[in-house]
């Protein structure tokens, strides 16, 4: 009995001792993809304006807005999608990678057609940045028949 009740507890100590170097294994990984860190650079989406009010406008107009923005980052900006909150937004914006540095611009235009009163639409963006999905600009506008 004694036997079988050593054998458990080193067989429980020797579970415990993997499960703590595995811990310490991953939080070690962990801490060195931390921000801040030099290994980890990604691009930065800087808008200059981040929302853009047409003011009033007639029901069935249709109306564009491009919003400037600045890689902010340390490495290419590659926009993969962009999506606006309704059908109706229909953003635009390059293809081609953003350096360091760079400003391009995202056209965004809205077709009040069927609208009416105050709306807002936002832009969710998907790209190369940490974190890969981001909130975007808005725009709104007072819709009158």
């Amino acid at each position: 009995m004694k036997r079988l009740f050593y054998i458990l507890i080193s067989a429980g100590l020797f579970i415990t001792a993997c499960n703590t170097q595995a811990a310490k294994d991953n939080s070690q990984q962990t801490a060195s993809a931390a921000p801040g860190d030099s290994t980890q650079v990604y691009p930065e989406m800087t808008f200059e304006q981040t929302v853009h009010n047409f003011g009033t406008i007639k029901q069935g107009e249709k109306v564009e807005y491009a919003f400037k923005f600045t890689n902010t980052g340390k490495k290419d900006l590659i926009i993969q999608d962009a999506i606006a909150s309704c059908g109706c937004t229909v953003p635009e914006w390059p293809k081609e990678p953003i350096k360091p540095g760079e400003s391009a611009f995202m056209k965004v235009v809205f077709d009040s057609h069927g609208k009416q009163g105050f709306t807002e639409k936002e832009i969710s963006i998907k790209a190369n940045t940490n974190p890969p999905f981001l909130q975007g600009p808005k725009i709104q506008c007072t819709i009158e028949q």
